[in-house]
C-alpha cells in the first residue's frame, strides 16, 4: 500500500525503480491483480491442484501394477480363481493409472489456459492503465523521460508481469503439492529412502536462490540496453533525412551495433546463468536418482521392500524431473515479475502534477479576457535565481491581438504553455474572464484555448481527419472553411484524393509551411475562444502568411489572439506588442510606438528590413 502520493513534478521517472533489493509488495500487487478475475483464477487454481494430485495417484497405481505383474509372474496364486482375480486386480489398476492420467492431462490443459488468459487480461489491462497514465502525466515529467524507454515499459515490462500468473503462481502451487504430497506418501514406504530420494529440494533450492540475484539484475541491465536501443532506433527513423542528409548511415549503424552488442552480451550472459544453474540442478536429480535406485534395489534384494515401491519412489522422481527443473523457470519468473513490475508501477503511481483541483469547475467563458498578473516561472532543474519569466503581467480581450516577440530563450513560447496549464506557474497567476486557470477543469481549458505550435505534430491518416482531430463530427464543409482561411485549401483540391489524401508518418509528404497552414486550420476549426500562435507561421512566405492572417481576422474576430513571432510582419499589426528579454517585459506597445521608442524592438525592425532588403515594411498601426 502507498503511504504517500508520488508526484510526477518530483518523483524521478522511474529508471532505476527494481535496482534495490526485491519489494515481495510488487509481486503480491500483480497476483491481486490476478485475483480479481475471480472465475478464471479459481478454476486455473482448481486445476493445479487436481493436476497435482493426479499426478501423484500416477506412481502409486504404478507402483501397485508391478507388484501385482511380479505376482502373476512368480505365480504366487493358489489357483484359477485367484490367478483371475489378480489378473482383473492389474487390469483395474492399469485402467485406474490410465483414468488419472487423462484426467491429469485434462486438468494441466485447464490449467494452462486459465493461466494464460489471466496474464493475457492482466497485460491488457495494464496497457491501457499504462498508456492512460502516460497520457495524463504533465509535460515537465515527460521531459526528462526518453520515448524510447517508455516504450520499452509498455511492451516488454508488460510482458514480464503477464507471465507470472502462469510461471509463478500457478507453477508455486504445483510443485508445492507435488513435493509436499510426494514426500508424505514417500515418507509412509521408507523414512530413510525418502530422506535420501527428496533430499535435492533443498540443494536445488538454495541453487535456484543465487541464481536468481544474478538473474533479476542481468534481466534489469538488459531492459536498460533495450531501452537504449528502442531510443536509438527511434530517433534515427524520425531524424532519418538529417542522417540521409549528411551521409551518417555507417555511424548510425556502428553506434547502433555497439548497443546491440550490448544487449547481446548481457543475454548471452543470462542464458549462461540459466544454463548453468538449470545443468546443475539436474545433475543433482540425476545423482540423487542413482543413488536411490543402488539404495532401494539393495532393499529389494533384502526384502524389506518391494519391487513395486521402489518403481513407486523412482516413478515419482521421473514425474518431479521436470518441475525440478521449473525451479529454476519459476525463480526466474519471480525476479523478471518483481523488476518490470516494479518499473511498471514506478510510473503508474505518479500523480500528475498537473491535474484538476478537487473542487474544479468548467471554464465559464463570458468575455474571453485573458490576465497575466505578475507570473513568474523556471522549469525544473533550472536556478530559482534565473527564471525563465519573471514577473510578467498583461491582458488580452477579444477582437484585440497582442504580439509577443524577443530573443530565442527569452521564455516566448513559455507563456504559450503556461495559458494552456502545461505548466503552472511559480508565483503569480493565470486568469480567464476573473477565473485562475488551475481553479477550471482541464478539459474546458484546453477545449477554450488553442495553441497552434511551430512544429505542429501530424497523425498518419487523411487531411481532413487531421484538420478535424479537435472536433472529430464536425463536417466537411467547416473543414474546408478552416483549410481555406489557412490557405491550404486550393492545394488540398488538386491533390487527387482531395481531403482523404494520405499524411506521411509525422507529415513528412507536406512541406513545412503546409504542416503549418494544416495546424492553423486545425485549431481554427473548433470554437475556441483563445487562439495563440506560437510562431506557427515561420516557415510560410509573407505574402501567403499576409492572406492566412486577413483571412483568419475575418473567421476569429470576435475570439482573444496571441501571437508569438520571431519575424515582425508577423505581428506588427498587433494592438499590443511585448518585447522579453531574459524572462521580463522590457518594452511594450503598439508597432508605430515601439518604433518612435528607439529601443529594441525599433533595432530588430531595422536588423529585418535590412537583411531582406525592403525598406518599405508598413510601420502599421491597429485601426
Amino acid at each position: 500500500m502507498q503511504a504517500t502520493k508520488r508526484f510526477d513534478s518530483t518523483a524521478d521517472s522511474g529508471k532505476n525503480a527494481g535496482q534495490s533489493r526485491m519489494n515481495t509488495s510488487v509481486l503480491a500487487r500483480i497476483t491481486k491483480m490476478a485475483f480479481r478475475h475471480r472465475l478464471r483464477m479459481a478454476v486455473a487454481v482448481i486445476a493445479t491442484i487436481a493436476a497435482a494430485v493426479f499426478q501423484l495417484f500416477v506412481p502409486q497405481f504404478l507402483g501397485r501394477a508391478v507388484d501385482q505383474a511380479q505376482g502373476l509372474i512368480t505365480g504366487t496364486a493358489a489357483n484359477a480363481v485367484d490367478q483371475n482375480l489378480a489378473e482383473a486386480a492389474l487390469f483395474t489398476t492399469a485402467m485406474l493409472l490410465l483414468f488419472a492420467s487423462v484426467l491429469r492431462g485434462l486438468a494441466t490443459m485447464m490449467q494452462n489456459y486459465q493461466g494464460e488468459a489471466v496474464g493475457q487480461i492482466i497485460g491488457y489491462e495494464l496497457r491501457l492503465a499504462y498508456y492512460q497514465k502516460l497520457q495524463s502525466l504533465s509535460f515537465s515529467w515527460r521531459d526528462r523521460v526518453h520515448s524510447g524507454d517508455l516504450m520499452t515499459r509498455g511492451m516488454l515490462d508488460v510482458e514480464g508481469v503477464r507471465l507470472w500468473v502462469s510461471t509463478g503462481v500457478l507453477r508455486m502451487i504445483l510443485l508445492s503439492i507435488l513435493i509436499g504430497g510426494g514426500a508424505i506418501i514417500l515418507i509412509d514406504i521408507d523414512p530413510a529412502l525418502a530422506a535420501i530420494a527428496l533430499a535435492m529440494v533443498p540443494i536445488i533450492g538454495v541453487r535456484a536462490s543465487i541464481a536468481r540475484l544474478r538473474l533479476r539484475d542481468a534481466w534489469l541491465k538488459l531492459q536498460e540496453e533495450m531501452s537504449l536501443l528502442t531510443r536509438a532506433m527511434e530517433e534515427n527513423l524520425a531524424g532519418i533525412r538529417v542522417v540521409r542528409a549528411f551521409a551518417a548511415e555507417a555511424f548510425e549503424m556502428a553506434r547502433f551495433e555497439v548497443i546491440s552488442e550490448r544487449a547481446r552480451r548481457i543475454s548471452a550472459r543470462r542464458i549462461g546463468l540459466f544454463v548453468s544453474s538449470t545443468t546443475q540442478m539436474t545433475f543433482v536429480y540425476f545423482l540423487v536418482m542413482g543413488l536411490v535406485l543402488w539404495l532401494g534395489g539393495q532393499k529389494v534384494l533384502a526384502g524389506t521392500m518391494t519391487l513395486g515401491e521402489l518403481t513407486e519412489f523412482l516413478a515419482f522422481m521421473l514425474i518431479l524431473q521436470m518441475p525440478v527443473r521449473q525451479i529454476g523457470w519459476m525463480i526466474n519468473s519471480i525476479a523478471r515479475a518483481s523488476t518490470c513490475g516494479g518499473r511498471l508501477f514506478a510510473v503508474l503511481d505518479l500523480e500528475p502534477s498537473i491535474a484538476n483541483a478537487p473542487a474544479a469547475k468548467p471554464l465559464a467563458i463570458t468575455n474571453g479576457i485573458i490576465k497575466f498578473e505578475n507570473v513568474s516561472f523556471g522549469y525544473a532543474g533550472q536556478g530559482e535565481d534565473h527564471p525563465t519569466l519573471s514577473g510578467i503581467s498583461f491582458e488580452a480581450r477579444p477582437g484585440q491581438m497582442i504580439g509577443i516577440v524577443g530573443p530565442p530563450g527569452s521564455g516566448k513560447s513559455t507563456i504559450a504553455s503556461l495559458l494552456g496549464r502545461y505548466y503552472d506557474v511559480s508565483s503569480g497567476r493565470v486568469s480567464i474572464d476573473g477565473q485562475d486557470i488551475r481553479d477550471v477543469t482541464l478539459a474546458s481549458l484546453r477545449s477554450a484555448v488553442a495553441i497552434v505550435q511551430q512544429q505542429p505534430f501530424l497523425f498518419t491518416s487523411s487531411l481532413d481527419h487531421n484538420i478535424a482531430y479537435g472536433a472529430p463530427s464536425t463536417d466537411r464543409a467547416s473543414i474546408e472553411r478552416s483549410a481555406n482561411a489557412s490557405q491550404l485549401h486550393d492545394y488540398i483540391k488538386g491533390l487527387p484524393e482531395g481531403y482523404g489524401t494520405l499524411v506521411g508518418e509525422r507529415g513528412v509528404s507536406l512541406s513545412g509551411g503546409q504542416r503549418q497552414r494544416l495546424a492553423i486550420a486545425r485549431s481554427i476549426l473548433p470554437e475556441s475562444q483563445v487562439l495563440v500562435f506560437d510562431d506557427s507561421t515561420a516557415a510560410v512566405d509573407a505574402a501567403t502568411e499576409q492572406r492566412i492572417r486577413h483571412a483568419i481576422q475575418e473567421t476569429v474576430a470576435e475570439r482573444t489572439i496571441i501571437i508569438i513571432a520571431h519575424r515582425l510582419t508577423s505581428l506588427m499589426h498587433a494592438n499590443e506588442i511585448l518585447f522579453l528579454e531574459e524572462g521580463h517585459i522590457v518594452e511594450r506597445g503598439s508597432h508605430a510606438e515601439l518604433i518612435a521608442l528607439n529601443g529594441r524592438y525599433a533595432a530588430l525592425y531595422r536588423l529585418q528590413t535590412t537583411q531582406t532588403g525592403d525598406d518599405n515594411l508598413p510601420s502599421e498601426a491597429p485601426q
